[in-house]
């Protein structure tokens, strides 16, 4: 593993709480792999075996519902980690995991965990402290498509690509492709466009994957605004 990857991995969310010496362990018995774009990684109805770690790239992941669509449930880039709620009860994936663009995980076998629990419960506390945290991402998800118009959600997600604590004018790489944005958003690729356009007012111009923020703070505003207002907007 690279010294850059292996410092990735050591300060994941998994990982950065428990002692180096078993963060070690852990990484000595773990495999590095490179994953082509649209590559699955593992399917929903797949006995769970590993917990991954986001060394580069993005990965995401997703549900078939009855109907055949596929639902985005989550978004995941360096330093994130997947896959740890239903490891350890040796329970199938509720998810398909796959690589949005060419990534590199790091998979970590439970079984070896496993037996690292048994020596230190710092252990278990970090993976119910990376578990919780998917789970209260999870709770904002839904919070945010049920409180925010569209293009609110949209504005949203570009802040968050924004570099923290930058003011000004900023320009941000859209990760992945605008059909996956617009799924990960909870809406339809028509209506992100009309999102995009929407921003205009608020400073924002697309120009195909590369969005140019004039202000972030008009446009972390226009994101809070109370919907009432916004709606009037959209």
């Amino acid at each position: 593993m690279r010294d850059t990857h292996q410092e990735i991995a050591k300060n994941s969310l998994l990982l950065k709480s428990i002692p180096e010496s078993l963060q070690n362990k852990i990484l000595a018995q773990a495999s590095t792999l490179d994953i082509h774009r649209g590559a699955t990684i593992f399917l929903q109805g797949e006995l769970s075996k590993s917990i991954y770690i986001v060394l580069d790239g993005w990965v995401k992941l997703y549900r078939i519902t009855p109907n055949g669509a596929e639902a985005v449930v989550g978004t995941f880039t360096r330093g994130n980690s997947f896959g740890e709620a239903v490891a350890f009860r040796k329970d199938t994936y509720p998810v398909s995991a796959e690589a949005a663009t060419d990534c590199t995980v790091l998979r970590v076998d439970t079984g070896s965990v496993l037996n690292l629990i048994e020596d230190d419960p710092a252990v278990a506390f970090a993976i119910l402290s990376a578990t919780f945290v998917h789970l209260h991402s999870l709770v904002s998800q839904i919070e945010a498509l049920q409180a925010r118009t569209g293009a609110q959600r949209v504005a949203q997600f570009l802040l968050e690509l924004c570099h923290e604590g930058k003011i000004g004018r900023q320009s941000v790489t859209l990760p992945y492709d605008k059909v996956l944005i617009a799924g990960r958003l909870g809406m339809k690729p028509e209506s992100l466009s009309r999102a995009f356009a929407k921003l205009k007012k608020s400073g924002v111009r697309i120009k195909q994957n590369l969005a140019e923020i004039d202000d972030i703070e008009t446009l972390r505003d226009f994101a809070e605004e109370d919907p009432a207002n916004s709606w009037s907007n959209t």
